[in-house]
């Protein structure tokens, strides 16, 4: 039995159409009460945890049959960061008839699938190609550094990539990849690097490691600067959301501290909120601590609107 037929096991674990349920004795009241509708006609189990996978099996039960997921739908599918699309992504091949589901976006593309976890899907490298031609510059880099967090491409990979790319969206996808890094733990962390970059602070060096004298990890540093003990670490509820987490942390920067390092911590607010003067605080504290400053850029503002 294909993908696009379902199975009786699915109405528990995977996505199924309104047909088959009613063709297998579903009540329209046991329907209701016991899934949720992802699309018009498909539905889930309740119990069943909605990520990116469970979304592209869906998308592909109702998509034309040659489609493929893309875009926003394969970033996810792939395990990578981007904001949320109200409608799924699908690509055919071009010349081929497009859905006329209003609850679908369906795009032309010469891309060539692969399948991954049995989905048709874009390449992680064309997924990132495709997203460029939708996303701003902050947000890209953030797929493409969970990408590469994922294991899905490498930075160098990515950057060789975006550079034979060709069409709209390329320019900024070169951009992006070129500021794609290894070692990025969160969205947030890339934010706060992209906040830096673009007002003309230094990037500092990304995930910075500490070994003992037998090789063995032992710290672990967001961003910093290593000639002159400093450093940026974004601290996030994914940080401390159990307490002994949150106390190794404060032990790791005491140490850290007594190293006469200075660590410079980020919340939420200080990117969304007030990034302005965060970009000031960055500024002011570089330059105490002898870190060479280059000029400023507003580009900043364009991403980063805030309050102050």
């Amino acid at each position: 039995m294909s993908q696009r037929e379902g199975s009786a096991e699915g109405f528990t674990a995977m996505p199924f159409t309104y047909r088959r349920a009613r063709e297998a004795g579903m009540t329209r009241a046991q329907l209701h009460r016991d899934h949720v509708c992802l699309l018009r006609s498909v539905y889930v189990d309740r119990r069943v945890r909605v990520d990116g996978y469970v979304r592209a099996r869906a998308v592909l039960l109702v998509a034309p049959a040659d489609a493929f997921v893309s875009h926003h739908t394969a970033a996810e599918l792939w395990g990578g960061v981007v904001p949320h699309a109200v409608r799924p992504h699908v690509s055919v091949p071009t010349g081929r008839p497009r859905s006329a589901r209003e609850d679908l976006v369906v795009h032309a593309s010469s891309r060539e699938p692969v399948v991954f976890r049995g989905q048709r899907v874009t390449t992680p490298l064309d997924t990132f190609l495709d997203c460029a031609r939708v996303l701003d510059l902050v947000d890209l880099v953030v797929l493409g550094d969970s990408l590469v967090a994922r294991h899905r491409i490498t930075p160098e990979r990515l950057r060789q990539g975006a550079q034979e790319s060709t069409g709209r969206g390329s320019r900024l996808a070169r951009r992006a990849a070129g500021l794609v890094r290894a070692g990025v733990d969160s969205p947030m962390e890339t934010r706060a690097r992209m906040l830096r970059v673009l007002s003309g602070l230094p990037e500092l060096e990304t995930d910075l490691r500490f070994h003992d004298d037998r090789g063995d990890l032992v710290r672990r540093l967001d961003a910093g600067d290593r000639a002159t003990r400093t450093a940026v670490e974004y601290d996030g509820r994914h940080h401390v959301e159990r307490e002994d987490q949150w106390e190794a942390d404060l032990g790791r920067w005491e140490d850290f501290e007594d190293a006469a390092w200075r660590i410079v911590v980020l919340v939420g607010a200080d990117i969304y909120r007030t990034p302005g003067r965060t970009v000031e605080r960055l500024r002011r504290i570089f330059a105490q601590r002898g870190i060479p400053l280059g000029p400023p850029s507003d580009e900043w503002r364009r991403h980063f609107p805030g309050r102050g």
